[in-house]
């Protein structure tokens, strides 16, 4: 075994949890004891792996150990005998002795490539309310913990817990199968899927707090759920956009931290670090997206980062075409977040003082790209005092401190400007 300490554990965390979650529903077929025994091998892990060493298959050992407690719970409950049972059939030999974790392997307990996908769909069930959907199964499956959801939808924590434990409790009474659904009920689903797909890559691509800016275990499986969902999927426009959309965004990922770890914002960014493998992927998905010409959301969201993939440089962008892109988002998605970044659009064709006047008509006081837009589009104005207020505000937003260092050092630089650093007024 290699050595360990409580951050590889933590790491290891990150990357497996969804995974291990999602393998023990499928045999024990009740989330809320696959999730609290994967939580308790974690915790068991903390105090084990320092002493012991890595195992030489931590997934393996994860979910091995937590059948196991979710075996021994089952064993304790007499009133739920027949669970029990149900344990014991899904691993023969339960009765006698439990699976040594040190000794299994990740192919002896790794789930069918579909695991984390039918869990997906097990949440994203029609019975259950759409926000309650998409939050539950970024819990499981992506292991963000309530906080981290909580900001995504711009809601009190208590709110979403709330939502969270309801829609578990839904899914036990109302009996809902852990299965990808016939193709007749896919279309139900979809949105809700394509949701949680596309946020769990947002949490990876921005994380929400943390040293780092980029989750990559949380962005690669985002991706890779996207490959299996467009393959079971391929005549979903909207699959493909997604997947567009995601691949065009990973491409910048080198590009997107400085040396010091900071955030690189996009006009700034060395194109060449970005992965022309993947842009190519990408832009060829929306070409496909458009000769079927049934536009999505994602499919425009892809489309405008094609268009950013385009460019050579920062000044080569054809923000027109991007604004029109965003025009049309806006219809199909109305939300004060697509219509913050159209403004970004319209900064860059008619100036900060417009783009300004329709980011103070927003209602987003707890998003901090908000404040952060506003303080840039001040301090192009040159009113120093408000942009250092904006810049404040957005930096006691984030809990990301790649992007605090980045919003700091813009902040810094209006205070130095002679005339723009006056806090006063």
């Amino acid at each position: 075994m290699t050595a360990c300490d409580v951050a590889e554990v933590g790491r290891i965390f990150r990357a497996e949890y969804g995974r291990a979650v999602a393998s023990l529903v499928r045999h024990l077929g009740d989330i809320d004891l696959a999730e609290e025994a994967i939580q308790e091998a974690f915790a068991v892990a903390v105090q084990k792996w320092p002493e012991t060493g890595l195992p030489p298959s931590p997934a393996g050992w994860i979910i091995t150990t937590g059948r196991n407690r979710a075996v021994d719970w089952l064993r304790r409950e007499a009133s739920r005998e027949h669970r029990h049972n149900q344990a014991l059939l899904v691993y023969p030999g339960g009765d006698a002795t439990h699976a040594d974790p040190a000794q299994v392997t990740v192919e002896e307990v790794s789930p069918v490539p579909d695991d984390r996908l039918r869990l997906i769909f097990t949440c994203c069930h029609p019975a259950l309310a759409p926000t309650a959907q998409v939050a539950l199964t970024l819990r499981l499956l992506g292991g963000l913990e309530t906080t981290e959801i909580a900001r995504a939808f711009v809601v009190p924590e208590a709110t979403m817990a709330q939502r969270i434990v309801r829609a578990k409790a839904k899914i036990k009474a109302a009996r809902i199968p852990y299965r990808v659904p016939d193709e007749a009920e896919l279309p139900d689903r979809l949105p809700p899927v394509l949701a949680v797909l596309y946020l769990v890559f947002n949490e990876g691509y921005a994380a929400s707090s943390g040293a780092a800016l980029v989750r990559e275990d949380l962005c690669a499986e985002a991706i890779r759920m996207a490959r299996v969902l467009a393959d079971l999927m391929p005549d979903e426009p909207e699959v493909l956009g997604l997947l567009a959309l995601l691949l065009l965004a990973e491409s910048r990922r080198a590009a997107r931290v400085g040396a010091d770890g900071a955030l690189v914002p996009l006009a700034d960014q060395d194109r060449t670090r970005w992965d022309r493998q993947l842009i190519e992927q990408g832009q060829n998905l929306v070409r496909a997206c458009l000769r079927r010409n049934r536009p999505g959301p994602y499919q425009i969201q892809a489309a405008i980062n094609a268009v950013h993939a385009d460019a050579g440089t920062a000044a080569d962008t054809d923000w027109r075409q991007i604004l029109a892109l965003y025009d049309q988002l806006l219809a199909v998605a109305p939300t004060p977040v697509v219509a913050l970044n159209r403004a970004v659009a319209v900064a860059e064709l008619d100036g900060p003082g417009p783009a300004l006047a329709l980011v103070d008509g927003l209602d987003l006081p707890a998003y901090y790209p908000y404040h952060a837009t506003r303080a840039d589009l001040l301090r192009r104005l040159g009113r120093g005092s408000e942009a250092v207020r904006a810049y404040d505000a957005a930096i006691a937003l984030t809990g990301n401190e790649s992007e605090r260092m980045f919003l700091q050092r813009r902040r810094d630089a209006v205070d130095r400007v002679p005339g723009m650093g006056d806090t006063s007024s």
